[in-house]
This record gives C-alpha cells, structure tokens and sequence, in this order.
C-alpha cells in the first residue's frame, strides 16, 4: 500500500495567525481568556486551549464584565463588538483578513444600495458575522434553488459575496446561475473564497485520479474539510472525514493499493502523522509526499494583542 500526503494541507496562514493569538492570550494576559465560538472549528485544538485555560462561549452574556475575550477566526457581527464595549472586554479580534475582507465588501455596497447576495452555509459563524454587517440589505443563497426565489427592489442593483470556505465549483454554479438572473450583477474585484481553501480543493483533484481512497483529517464542523470529503467523493472515490487516528476502520483499507491523506485548513499536522503512523505500522504502507502548490502567506497579529507584547 502507498500512502500519497497532499500538499498543501493543513493549517492556513489565518488558522495560524488566530492560534497564535490565543497562545500569546493566555500567555500574557493568564486564563481564563474567553473565546467568542470556537477558534476554528477542530475539536482537538478547542479542547487543547480549554485545558490551557480557554473558555469557549456563545454568548457574551457568559463572559463577565470586565474579562479578556478573543474573537475567533470566523468573524463577528457589529453587533457583537458593541456588546463586548458595554461589558467593558479587552477584546482581541483574531479575525482572519481573508474575512475581514469580505465585510468591508459587504458594508461597502449595502451604502451604495445594493442588495447583497451571500453565498454561504446557514448557520455557520463567517456567514452570521458577514450578515451582521448588513442585515437589512443581504440575502443567503445556499444552492442554485435559491437564487430562482430571489425578489429585490432593483434587479440593477445586485451584488453577490460568498463565504470563504466553499468549494470552488458549487460556488461558481451557483455564481452562473445569479449572472444569468441578474446580468448585471456586481461582484468583488478579486474572488471571496480563499487561496487555502482553493489549494487545497486543487490537490484533492488532482491527487485523487490516483488512489482509491481519501482519508480527510479534519471535524464534522470544518465548512472547508468537509468541502475536500465531497469533492473526493464527486471524482468517484471513498472518501472519510476524521477527526484523527482513532476513527480509522481498517476495513476501509481492503483492496487499497494507493490512498491519500489531506487535512482541512483547521487541522493540526500532528494529527496527520499520526494517521500516517498507524497506517505504516498496521499495513506495512509506503509514504510519498506530493506538492502541488507552493503557501508562503502569513498574516500578522492584530493591534490589540502586539500592545501587549
């Protein structure tokens, strides 16, 4: 058996910059730091920082007046900003600029009067912290369906914005079918969805012409692992979402002879090798490593925490 490990895989530039932010949290400002929602969405780093001293909420009202409190990857709504003021909160907004830009693109066409079309995932926290930019001017489209229900006051007026975390080629369906409702639909200058979410959609592509099989490691709530499973899936393969080595069925492994290993943006890489361990240790499997593309971004830390350093 041949194990093919995908790269790039893993941690973004925006996972890193929001984990070191904690990190740096906790060891400068001492526990408890709370967390508004999950830093990112893996179960093992949440349940990392909550034995570091992280209290994760969903609501500031379990936050108490006057305590350190860090904003997660995914964003916020200004709502929420407002509300940490009132409660007096040293926020720290870990924010990731891939998201943050899509705010300011929401803000700025909800004050030129257009009416925002957010392609995106009901419920998931980017989506709800882009609609609270401009509640009143934005509509959720969640599949092509959606968009043929679609009412607006000005069919000229029309701007459409997606989550970060979608695949690439369910966003641009559903991005024709919008263009051709609305011909003249306005869209940013440069695509919402990240450079780390189309990587690593791009190598699980490519690789997967390969193998039999796709193991992705990353958990059920990772919008952009769960991406890489489906599109495995799409180009005919078994595919599985895994949190780590320990929802490994070695059934899936009969009839292998070559599978690959990715990992959502959200997944830490030690969770990686130890996928790869057991699988080497258990059936005798060979490692190569394929590069498809090259990530060299980083982003820096927000001004809140370098005033601490």
């Amino acid at each position: 058996m041949k194990i093919i490990l995908a790269a790039p895989r893993g941690f973004c530039a925006g996972v890193n910059m929001a984990i070191e932010c904690l990190d740096l949290s906790i060891k400068t400002l001492g526990p408890p730091v709370y967390v508004y929602h999950e830093i990112v969405h893996n179960k093992y780093v949440v349940e990392t920082f909550q034995g570091k001293g992280a209290i994760f909420v969903d609501s500031l009202e379990d936050v108490p007046f006057g305590s350190n409190l860090l904003f997660s990857a995914h964003g916020i709504s200004p709502q929420i900003r407002e509300q940490a003021r009132e409660r007096d909160l040293y926020a720290i907004d870990a924010t990731c600029p891939l998201v943050t830009k899509v705010h300011l693109e929401a803000v700025r066409y909800a004050k030129e009067g257009f009416t925002i079309l957010l392609i995106g995932h009901e419920g998931h926290d980017e989506v709800i912290g882009t609609m609270g930019e401009a509640p009143t001017s934005m509509i959720l489209v969640e599949n092509e369906e959606d968009v043929d229900r679609i009412q607006v006051a000005d069919e000229s007026k029309v701007a459409y914005l997606t989550q970060t975390t979608l695949s690439v080629d369910d966003a641009n369906r559903i991005i024709d079918k919008i263009r051709e409702r609305f011909p003249e639909v306005k869209s940013p200058p440069k695509g919402d969805i990240c450079y780390a979410t189309q990587n690593r959609q791009e190598a699980v592509r490519i690789i997967a012409d390969d193998v039999q099989l796709v193991l992705v490691v990353g958990s059920q709530n990772s919008s952009n692992s769960q991406r890489l499973k489906e599109i495995a899936i799409e180009q005919g393969k078994r595919a599985y979402l895994i949190d780590g080595v320990e929802d490994i069925d070695d059934q899936w492994f009969d009839s292998v002879e070559t599978l690959m290993i990715t990992a959502g943006a959200s997944a830490p890489e030690n969770l990686v090798q130890d996928c790869i361990e057991y699988i080497r240790k258990n059936f005798g499997a060979e490692l190569e490593s394929r590069v498809i593309r090259e990530e060299k971004v980083h982003f820096n830390l927000p001004k809140e925490l370098k005033a601490l350093l």
